[in-house]
């Protein structure tokens, strides 16, 4: 990488990336016409900044903003004060509601550019509480002996660093305003240089914390850790190793659960699953889902990628046979245990690796009405390259990754005869770049 010119500069932006960073152009000697583009950290389109460079590269360069001379309307106080150090989020200085706009742009510039496609309508954007929603995720733990603490957070927005931390406002307020005190907790214990993450995963009742240890705890740790729980009402697992030693420390069989109130469901689960990060938005989803994919009374459903059940039990209300299929094997035990749970006897579930050759598998030659799919960031071309569309009214993708999404939709669309009916951004993490979507596709 070449030397950074670390003088700052004054700079106008134009317009925002997919990460949430504004983009600028600067002349470049090296680079003919409109200049070198350049992602500038905390500045919005229409602004003035100062900026300092922060990266070089041969296409692009890097930089965060110094100062903002001319600030956009639309430029809000970031209410958490680690804003711009830790890298949870990227758009606190864009106000909320100006946020999901953002991600929509995103979503149908993706379409168009990878997929070649173009929605017949737009979804109208699904949206819930802003703060304190994120229920699942991992905090970083280091112990620096320089500052004589140990912290625990997110990661920097130098990925190298962890962030010091002392409360999260998009974490639930019952772990995200306790930051300070896990890692007083952590800094007190004698294997303190031994724990390098926390998970926490939050169920409608129950709080869990999961330590990662790469030693054995001393009996004084244990204690400390379980007076920690009883103080602050949290589930304690201990991971020694890999997922399947994670054990309850406190108390002894934490139940962690939670419900979809509108289908009458409960799903169970461990603390190491997938769940869906924003509770409330999730029910905004599932019921999002389930109306796009129109399931009649007697439709047969295949629901790929479905984990402990999301949006399968939910479908299993309406349908006259749902099948769910997932790579996890422990995440298919689950879900078949959630299906008998909800007193469910037209599910069946079935553990197969989507990204790999499915022909040995019989559920991939049963006819179905309608499919939905919730795949990884990667997306889900492989399945769909093998799976028979015959006979399927509606196509329903739920999408983490636009990327993904728009490659599948172009497949869809270009190879296989479909037509993208609807499409629609989601805010499953408000306040970070992270794009959410929905797509429904019907046969032309």
């Amino acid at each position: 990488m070449a030397r950074l010119d670390q003088t700052p500069f004054e700079i106008q932006i134009t317009d925002v990336s997919h990460d949430g960073r504004g983009v600028a152009r600067r002349p470049d000697p090296k680079v003919p016409g409109a200049g070198k583009a350049i992602f500038v950290a905390g500045a919005l389109p229409g602004e003035t900044v100062i900026a300092q460079q922060t990266a070089r590269h041969r296409s692009f360069d890097e930089a965060k903003t110094l100062d903002v001379l001319v600030a956009s309307p639309d430029r809000v106080p970031a209410r958490c004060p680690h804003f711009g150090v830790c890298g949870g989020c990227a758009l606190q200085h864009l106000d909320e509601a100006k946020q999901i706009h953002v991600k929509q742009r995103v979503l149908l510039d993706n379409l168009e550019r990878i997929g070649h496609v173009t929605p017949e309508s737009v979804l109208p954007p699904l949206v819930d509480a802003a703060w304190g929603y994120r229920r699942k995720g991992r905090f970083s733990v280091r112990r620096v002996e320089k500052k004589d603490k140990t912290l625990v957070g997110f990661r920097e927005q130098d990925p190298r660093f962890v962030a010091d931390l002392r409360e999260c406002h998009t974490v639930i307020p019952q772990i995200g305003m306790k930051i300070a005190a896990l890692s007083a907790l952590v800094d007190g214990m004698d294997g303190r240089r031994d724990i390098p993450q926390i998970e926490f995963i939050a169920g409608d009742d129950t709080i869990a914390l999961v330590f990662r240890h790469l030693q054995p705890l001393s009996p004084r740790d244990t204690q400390a850790l379980e007076d920690f729980a009883k103080a602050h009402d949290f589930a304690i697992f201990l991971q020694p190793g890999g997922i399947d030693s994670v054990h309850a420390l406190w108390p002894h069989q934490p139940k962690l659960s939670f419900t979809l109130p509108a289908w009458d469901i409960e799903l169970q689960f461990r603390p190491l699953d997938f769940i869906q990060v924003n509770a409330g938005l999730n029910q905004h989803m599932i019921a999002s889902a389930l109306s796009l994919l129109d399931v009649q009374p007697g439709d047969r459903v295949l629901d790929l990628f479905c984990g402990l059940g999301n949006f399968t039990l939910p479908l299993a209300r309406t349908a006259g046979e749902v099948v769910g299929v997932e790579g996890d094997a422990g995440l298919i035990r689950r879900a078949r245990e959630n299906a008998t749970h909800n007193q469910l006897a037209n599910v069946d579930f079935h553990a197969a690796d989507l990204a790999q050759d499915l022909a040995s598998h019989a559920w991939m030659r049963a006819g179905f009405d309608r499919l939905l799919l919730d795949p990884p960031r990667s997306g889900a071309d492989v399945v769909l390259k093998q799976l028979s569309l015959d006979g399927l009214k509606r196509i329903v993708y739920v999408s983490c990754h636009p990327g993904s999404l728009a490659r599948d939709a172009g497949y869809l669309v270009n190879e296989r005869g479909w037509k993208l009916q609807a499409a629609g951004v989601m805010d499953m993490f408000p306040h970070t770049a992270h794009v959410e979507s929905i797509a429904m596709f019907e046969p032309r």
